[in-house]
């Protein structure tokens, strides 16, 4: 994957189709590289017409780093998310939809078509209200409102997720990601071990950073409740969440189709906090159909 300067950064990223086409950013969840988006579902994508790019956060996969120096502590923070105090973060999902705008004015794209799951939801919503001039549509997946009043996580899965400890290597890495997702995934459909194993041990060789994982963590507590903000976005939305998601409730979704008007809300049984292969063609088909109108409006405005 190449790598641009953005926003101060380093960003990997890759792109997949004609850049000529209409443009599709796909950003990814807390602590996973690019590479987690299915390559099946990308190719869906540009095989509908669309230039589709999608690149390593900062604080995962190759691109910047901010260094043990920068470890938040995740205990204190949580006490104060919960306590409803404000938490002092490393950045915030205004940065990092910073680094998305300066990803794409690196391309040479002043508009583009925006796509996220889990946090990338999180940030995708962000850079609607921050930068709603570059917004064509927006997909958000898999997220929620940053209101602590929606979206819990069951109580298993939070533990699990905030008492597990780094791997000491590629093997146990594998392991930790597969008990994981073996809670977090989709009740309702296969769970794919062999894809696992290797998108985790991908996902380590591209570099293994716990510390980065806990940045990110810390930037979820430390920014703001979007709810009231999101009545400001008027592009065409779409809003997807499984309705088994034990890590983001279904709620955090409902909140937010509600939360931005005239959004489309689809809600999917069996599905968890992860991307099922037999899913994959319809959630194809939906955003090809949000950014099919977000295109439309654009030529008629």
């Amino acid at each position: 994957m190449p790598i641009l300067r953005a926003n101060g950064l380093t960003l990997d990223y890759e792109s997949f189709g004609d850049p000529a086409a209409p443009p599709i950013v796909l950003i990814m969840g807390l602590g996973l590289p690019a590479i987690a988006w299915p390559n099946a579902f990308v190719t869906g994508l540009f095989e509908r017409g669309f230039h589709v790019i999608c690149f390593d956060n900062r604080d995962a996969g190759n691109s910047t780093t901010f260094g043990a120096g920068k470890m938040p502590n995740l205990s204190v923070s949580i006490a104060k998310a919960l306590l409803r105090l404000p938490v002092l973060a490393p950045y915030n999902f205004n940065d990092m939809a910073a680094d998305t705008l300066g990803l794409l004015d690196a391309l040479g794209l002043d508009r583009a078509h925006i796509v996220g799951v889990s946090m990338g939801g999180c940030i995708s919503q962000a850079l609607a209200l921050g930068h709603p001039e570059l917004v064509r549509s927006l997909t958000s997946m898999s997220s929620s409102t940053g209101s602590r009043r929606v979206g819990h996580p069951r109580l298993d899965v939070a533990a699990k997720l905030l008492l597990r400890q780094p791997a000491k290597n590629r093997d146990e890495a594998i392991s930790l990601s597969e008990s994981m997702f073996r809670r977090i995934g989709s009740p309702g459909y296969p769970f794919d071990v062999e894809r696992l194993h290797r998108l985790a041990g991908l996902a380590y060789d591209r570099r293994y950073d716990p510390a980065g994982v806990a940045r990110q963590f810390a930037a979820i507590l430390g920014s703001p409740d979007r709810t009231a903000a999101l009545a400001n976005v008027t592009v065409p939305t779409l809003v997807m969440h499984g309705e088994a998601d034990p890590l983001i409730g279904v709620s955090g979704g409902r909140a937010t189709a509600t939360a931005i008007p005239g959004s489309r809300l689809v809600t999917f049984p069996g599905m968890g906090h992860d991307i099922p292969e037999p899913l994959w063609p319809r959630f194809v088909d939906e955003i090809s159909g949000i950014v099919d109108a977000g295109e439309a409006r654009r030529a008629a405005a």
